[in-house]
């Protein structure tokens, strides 16, 4: 093995070699329970961010766990064709030429989103590979392949001819630059700051006027009613009271309805059906006249008068609040906070619209959906996500499924030049089906399917639906989706009612929903903050002035871009080093607690990188000393005492199996890897490797030097074993050194079974316990007084249990030598203090040790009083900072609890301070 670890020298070169030996894909004659997870398909037009990277591990993890327990094992891969998002991405590079897609016409224009697909499809894959993704690549899918695109017609056709997709005029989102509607998932609503206009609308019989108030004055030139609550008293008499509508010259009346709160402002509401989803549904009920006023672009109709038409809406907006003045029609103005609709992909304020558009008559597929969850045949982890699951599948609204694009499914619907609707699978099924002459002229429906319509379908699709494949029977029901709770409405919801409807089973048992990945404050990850991070700057690293340019080229808002470069040369100094793969994952699995968001920070990252050196230093020290085969015969029974560090290591080992096997099959992959990080750091590293030197030495039995060599090679294989699913490529190219010792036949790591947890031996775990607390207390004392480490330290114990504690002592005293520098062991007839002397306690021993020559009193009581003094100061100013209401409320929630971690830390270093002092003191003052 290289003398340092190098992770750019093995990853990719471990990945080639996974994918030649094909161990990714799925072994289906296995007579084993399956195991397949979903990849959530990506945009393939995208690039992977830390959301994917974090999300990738997870299921990497998952995958590989599964698979070296023998299962038949599928990671489905795929991509999504990304309606919205990837024809922006093509009309941006037209518009770069001077074209629109209405130049160059559809068919063109759909060749050219394939072309763009051909040339920037394979980001993605070329990400997850350097993941150590290991997903089927040989059986990807894309949401518009040939398959996929006919299980997507076949289930529009079969909901159509049961009456659960239906066409019909309705208020949808609609995004006024994309000319589509949009989904209410695909409505990102901003709180920002706006007005509240205050209008009086005169009685028709001049006897007064009701004031109303709105934040869109422009859409009044709308409105067809003003409701009040039936309840009201100070109303009653003015319902069926005609009302002048201000500006136009027409009268509405005054209605009763209970939508109308009538705390809430004057307890009047106008009321605009066609340009405001709740006014549509009082119109519905009221059978109030709908009157839509704006153009597909948000500019004004020929419904409004003259003056208006043509105007943006916005302009229109201002024009009608200035004639509103003049005519004294408006009686006040107020600043007000309110959440605006924006769409999630152009950024574009939405119009309620009134439009014909395609549904999905939602509830009967909702019902089955909400009884998977709740009879227990779906589990969603953490369960708290059940609560907000059934609140929305219970309200659930009618789904718009059509768009008005061009790239997507296009929807399989014929009218003829009379209107009439015919949907089917193909024009020429529309013409036997109907018993259509070929000379009647037929036009196919210009809209796509909504992207999460083809999505829906992905957990059966992809493994062969319609047809019974043997992937399908093999795989179907999945066993676990892991995803955002930011999709759980717009995927898992859908999946779960598309899977009940077109297979009679859930899509999946399981869901596991993570958190979001946030940076080191505790801040969202966004472009405009620039603060997001690209996962392989993480794994490679990347200089401080390519980050900044990665951060500010192309933002939307030019002027954050000073902000941005000081956040960036405040938080990556000299940019960021690169730390290989597996450190990065290493951290991922770390923070993956159930649901809650995640703070990246690259000290963690760091620190995890220092773990696989550690790793990669303690293989070195092992392959140094496993030289020739190993015996792999069960190790003995001797009660010695260097068997008994052998037993007691490979009891620690099965301790963390069962742990590991445990939190990876409870999702608590954070508790998983604290117990892998503890015991290859702590118990094997720190203890076992220095424990074990004694028992390779030259001085040591040949037995005892054989039985160390076979646990030192066992132990390390099995710990690589348990850590390869979450660090794989540094356990690959460890476990290769390692195949040849120990007679191994597989090709690879991946291929070995997982540990399986064996008993534990208490007699051993117990013996080196009290070893460690001995070493432990000395090595503390030695810290505290600041003695030299290498001086050999005579030592007093006293204990109530001597006889046993005697016997320890003589048999570990080589260690006790080795490992604490103890010179010599005395024993004291009774637990009285020593003078001159420093103590410490293991276990239930008191141990007591000479300090006369070894140290200056004086000169050790001014140093301390020199760092208590500094200490000191810290803490005031920790607790300054602490009593500071505006840090404490302004701060993100991250860096207070750091501020106050770090106080907890300065109080427990003043009380380990002043008990070294006292000690001293005591010492000084026997003098």
């Amino acid at each position: 093995m290289d003398k340092t670890y190098q992770p750019q020298a093995i990853e990719q070169k471990w990945y080639s070699y996974w994918l030649d030996n094909q161990l990714f894909s799925p072994e289906l004659s296995i007579d084993k329970p399956s195991y397949c997870i979903m990849l959530p398909p990506p945009n393939v037009t995208g690039n992977l961010h830390i959301g994917h990277a974090f999300q990738d591990t997870i299921m990497d993890l998952l995958t590989r766990y599964h698979k070296m327990q023998g299962h038949p094992t599928l990671w489905q891969c795929g991509t999504d064709h990304a309606g919205i998002a990837t024809q922006m991405v093509v009309e941006r590079q037209l518009a770069a030429q001077g074209k629109s897609r209405h130049d160059i016409g559809r068919e063109a224009f759909t060749d050219a989103v394939w072309d763009w697909k051909a040339q920037s499809g394979g980001n993605i894959r070329q990400q997850m590979q350097r993941l150590g993704a290991s997903v089927d690549w040989e059986n990807e899918r894309f949401t518009m392949d040939e398959g996929l695109s006919k299980a997507v017609i076949d289930v529009f056709v079969e909901l159509h001819e049961e009456g659960l997709i239906y066409r019909g005029q309705r208020l949808v989102n609609w995004d006024p630059v994309l000319h589509t509607a949009l989904s209410d998932l695909e409505v990102i609503n901003h709180d920002e700051q706006g007005n509240l206009w205050h209008i009086r609308y005169p009685r028709s019989d001049g006897k007064g006027h009701i004031t109303v108030a709105t934040t869109r004055p422009e859409t009044m030139l709308g409105d067809t009613a003003v409701a009040v609550h039936p309840d009201d008293e100070r109303y009653q008499d003015l319902v069926g009271v005609e009302l002048e509508l201000p500006l136009t010259g027409r009268q509405i009346p005054v209605i009763a309805d209970e939508y109308v709160d009538p705390e809430f402002g004057s307890g009047c509401v106008k009321i605009t059906p066609a340009h405001d989803f709740n006014d549509w549904d009082v119109g519905q009920r009221n059978s109030l006249d709908v009157i839509n006023i704006l153009n597909p672009d948000a500019t004004l109709n020929d419904s409004v008068p003259e003056k208006y038409r043509g105007l943006d809406r916005i302009e229109a907006r201002r024009l009608v609040v200035a004639d509103l003045e003049e005519a004294g029609y408006l009686e006040k103005t107020d600043k007000h906070q309110m959440a605006v609709p924006r769409g999630d992909r152009s950024g574009a304020v939405l119009e309620p619209y009134l439009t014909d558009q395609w549904f999905v008559r939602i509830e009967p597929l909702a019902k089955p959906a909400i009884d998977a969850v709740r009879n227990g045949d779906i589990r969603l982890i953490p369960e708290n996500w059940q609560t907000t699951y059934f609140n929305w599948m219970e309200n659930i609204q009618d789904w718009c499924i059509s768009r008005q694009l061009w790239w997507g499914h296009r929807i399989p619907a014929w009218y003829d030049n009379e209107g009439n609707i015919y949907v089917a699978r193909s024009e020429a099924e529309v013409r036997s089906k109907h018993n259509l002459s070929e000379d009647l002229e037929l036009r196919q429906d210009e809209d796509v399917l909504d992207t999460w319509f083809s999505s829906a379908l992905w957990p059966f699709s992809t493994l062969g639906w319609p047809e019974q494949t043997e992937r399908l029977n093999t795989f179907y029901p999945t066993s676990v989706l892991v995803t955002g709770f930011d999709i759980i409405f717009f995927w898992v919801a859908r999946m779960i009612m598309m899977g009940l409807k077109f297979t009679g089973k859930v899509p999946f048992r399981d869901v596991y929903v993570h958190g979001l990945i946030r940076d080191a404050q505790g801040n969202k990850m966004s472009k405009s903050k620039g603060n997001v991070l690209d996962p392989l700057d993480v794994i490679d690293g990347i200089e401080l002035d390519a980050l900044l340019a990665k951060r500010t080229t192309g933002l939307m808002q030019p002027h954050m871009q000073s902000a941005i470069e000081k956040a960036t040369k405040k938080d990556f100094p000299d940019g960021i080093p690169g730390f290989g793969t597996d450190a990065l994952r290493f951290t991922f699995s770390s923070l993956a607690t159930q649901g809650r968001d995640m703070s990246l920070d690259m000290a963690r990252v760091q620190g995890y990188r220092n773990f696989c050196n550690k790793l990669w230093n303690a293989a070195r020290f092992a392959l140094m000393h496993l030289d020739g085969e190993i015996d792999n015969k069960p190790l003995g029974g001797s009660d010695s005492a260097a068997d008994q560090i052998n037993h007691w290591v490979r009891s620690r080992l099965a301790h963390t199996v069962a742990e590991v096997r445990r939190h990876f099959d409870q999702y608590r992959f954070d508790l998983a890897t604290q117990a892998l990080y503890e015991f290859t750091w702590n118990e094997f590293c720190d203890w076992y490797l220095e424990l074990s030197k004694a028992n390779l030495s030259d001085s040591a039995s040949p037995a005892v030097r054989a039985a160390t060599r076979q646990t030192l090679a066992q132990v390390l294989e099995q710990l690589l074993l348990l850590l390869h699913p979450v660090i794989p490529f540094i356990t690959e190219e460890i476990w290769q050194k390692l195949r040849q010792p120990l007679g191994l036949y597989e090709h690879s790591i991946l291929q070995r079974p997982f540990p399986q947890a064996t008993e534990r031996d208490t007699s051993a775990e117990r013996q080196i316990d009290w070893l460690k607390q001995m070493i432990q207390a000395v090595r503390a004392t030695r810290t505290e007084l600041n003695l030299a480490p290498g001086k050999p330290l005579p030592l007093k114990v006293w204990s109530e249990q001597r006889d046993a504690d005697e016997q320890l002592i003589n048999d570990y005293l080589p260690w006790l030598q080795k490992l604490a520098r103890v010179e010599s062991v005395s024993w004291l007839p009774k637990p009285e203090t020593q003078e001159q002397c420093a103590s410490a306690r293991a276990g239930h021993m008191q141990l007591f040790i000479p300090l006369a020559g070894l140290i200056d009193v004086s000169a050790e009581i001014d140093r301390l009083t020199k760092q208590q003094q500094k200490v000191l100061q810290q803490q005031a100013q920790l607790t300054g900072k602490l009593s500071n209401d505006k840090f404490v409320n302004n701060a993100p929630a991250a860096v207070v609890q750091k501020e106050r971690d770090r106080l907890e830390d300065v109080h427990a270093e003043l009380a380990g301070i002043e008990e070294q002092l006292a000690q001293l003191n005591s010492m000084r003052d026997s003098d």
